[in-house]
């Protein structure tokens, strides 16, 4: 080959190689320019109203925050070097403002043991409480701080009478510590059991599958006005996270418990003065009924002659079962405390008791038993 041929060639190589080049460079330039366009902010979709439901409930929260507390309970904790002590907050719960004269009301088991309570309200302010009463029975407490009327909004009151399954409920409360916290759902059962904290049964209450976590207690359960129709109370779950098994108080014990709290400061119920047994005690003497441990001196029950347990030849021997009142059966202590809670004090009632096999009837005159304490 010639050496003009080589040349040639060798030129023709060198321009191939330089327009490859040149291509790949405007390609990838091509692609960056291509990435910019790309990376450049999309229109936003315009949204439209919110659906009606949506507005309902985003009103019903903006409405009712502003009745919702945030509950601290404090303990007293040494100072170390020192024989002084301080309060610290020992835990988190809910509330709710029930009046412009700074009642909050929660749970009892929120504030059990606590020494005081650190109440915050929804703009921020803080006081502790001055004054507790609780009726741990229903699981309910009244703590009372000093604040300004227009800072206190109180919450709207419903009825749990006319509640039905399936109807919308909704949550306000602090689980976890994190405040003001909107859950919702519906009302899934009516009228079940749950034990208080104080060892009574209560009844009536409601169960939500609305989501209530460890924090929630002490909280309003609203209707879909709006309206308190219970206190969120306890949960079913074996996580302890919400399983959609909520229970809470009914409204209509929590107005007649606070009203009563707040007026007098203390529970009183109809009672005849006896410590009752038991079912398991019952079950071991074969009856359907309460037997009577003991008698106080004095009372109403031992004005009228009845009796409790007696020790025969290092034995304990039962003394009078009650089985009824005014006719109605009384299986368990806590059905004898609740027919007796729908007397009233001084009234007379008749009881159907058994003692050594032996059914009689025994007229009873009610007294008045102190079942709360406030401090």
């Amino acid at each position: 080959m010639s050496r003009t041929h080589g040349s040639a060639r060798a030129s023709t190589l060198l321009a191939l190689l330089l327009l490859a080049a040149a291509l790949w460079w405007l390609g990838a330039h091509s692609r960056y320019a291509r990435g910019l366009v790309a990376e450049e902010p999309r229109v936003v979709t315009p949204r439209g109203d919110l659906a009606a439901d949506e507005q309902s409930t985003i009103e019903l929260f903006k409405q009712t925050c502003g009745s919702v507390a945030y509950i601290e309970p404090l303990e007293s904790v040494g100072l170390p070097w020192s024989s002084e002590t301080r309060q610290q907050p020992a835990g988190t719960g809910s509330g709710f403002v029930w009046d412009s004269a700074g009642h909050v009301v929660t749970n009892f088991h929120v504030v059990q043991g606590a020494t005081g309570a650190l109440v915050t309200l929804h703009d921020g302010q803080q006081f502790e409480a001055q004054h507790v009463v609780t009726y741990p029975d229903k699981d309910i407490a009244v703590l009372t701080i000093d604040a300004p009327a227009e800072a206190l909004h109180r919450i709207t009151l419903g009825s749990s009478r006319d509640l039905q399954v399936g109807q919308k409920a909704y949550a306000i409360g602090n689980p976890y510590g994190l405040d003001y916290s909107l859950t919702h759902g519906i009302i899934s059962a009516l009228d079940r059991e749950m034990e208080s904290v104080g060892g009574r049964r209560i009844t009536g209450v409601i169960q939500t599958d609305a989501a209530i976590n460890p924090g929630n207690s002490g909280g309003p359960l609203l209707d879909s006005a709006g309206r308190l129709i219970g206190m969120n109370t306890m949960i079913f779950s074996e996580s302890g996270s919400s399983a959609g098994l909520g229970f809470a108080v009914p409204v209509d014990i929590i107005n007649d418990v606070v009203g009563r709290l707040i007026s007098e400061g203390r529970i009183t119920r109809p009672g005849l003065g006896i410590d009752p047994g038991g079912e398991e005690e019952a079950r071991r003497f074969g009856v359907d009924g309460v037997p009577i441990r003991s008698v106080g001196d004095g009372s109403a029950a031992s004005r009228a002659g009845l009796v409790g347990y007696s020790r025969r030849r290092g034995r304990i021997v039962a003394g009078d079962i009650i089985l009824a009142v005014d006719g109605t059966p009384v299986p368990d202590k806590d059905a004898l405390i609740d027919l007796l809670e729908t007397q009233k004090v001084g009234q007379t009632v008749k009881l159907r008791v058994l003692r050594d096999g032996h059914e009689r009837e025994v007229a009873v005159t009610l007294q008045e038993n102190e079942v709360s304490a406030g401090r």
